[in-house]
């Protein structure tokens, strides 16, 4: 099976996952699946009003994406990295992520020592790498499993 076939078997998998959930939670919302960076991409958004927004908190949808991933490896047997966005909870968790990063910055910049973030998912590790690179400064990732987590210094 080819890597997009297996990408889409994931996304469909999750999806119908998320679907059932948002039925027997009673939340309205419509499900986008995208294909992004070897991840799926699964959307769920809503028009007007909605009660979408009692889900949409950014450590409510890492939780519900980490049961999600388990409910694709049940299916499949295979580890998942699919990506879920809740209500714009991936802006909201870009938001914060960047606030943790101009904080870090500052401090590193105020005391001129290395700057150790709290552990983070990698999807979110590889973010705020992006964000130091593109301020201008280095980061590198440090520890294992849970405790994996970034360390910021100079460029």
């Amino acid at each position: 099976m080819s890597r997009e076939t297996e990408l889409e078997q994931e996304g469909e998998i999750a999806a119908d996952f998320i679907e059932e959930f948002l039925d027997t939670a009673d939340l309205d919302g419509d499900l986008e699946i995208e294909f992004r960076q070897d991840r799926a991409y699964i959307s769920v958004t809503s028009d007007g009003e909605s009660n979408l927004g009692k889900v949409s908190d950014p450590d409510v949808v890492e939780a519900l994406q980490e049961i999600t991933r388990m409910a694709v490896q049940a299916k499949t047997g295979e580890n998942s990295r699919l990506i879920l966005d809740i209500g714009g909870s991936r802006e909201i968790k870009n938001n914060q992520l960047r606030a943790i990063v101009d904080k870090a910055i500052a401090k590193f910049e105020e005391t001129g020592k290395a700057q150790h973030l709290k552990p983070m998912s990698s999807y979110d590790r590889k973010l705020v790498h992006d964000m130091v690179s593109e301020a201008g400064f280095s980061s590198e990732s440090e520890g294992q499993g849970k405790d994996r987590h970034i360390v910021i210094d100079k460029a």
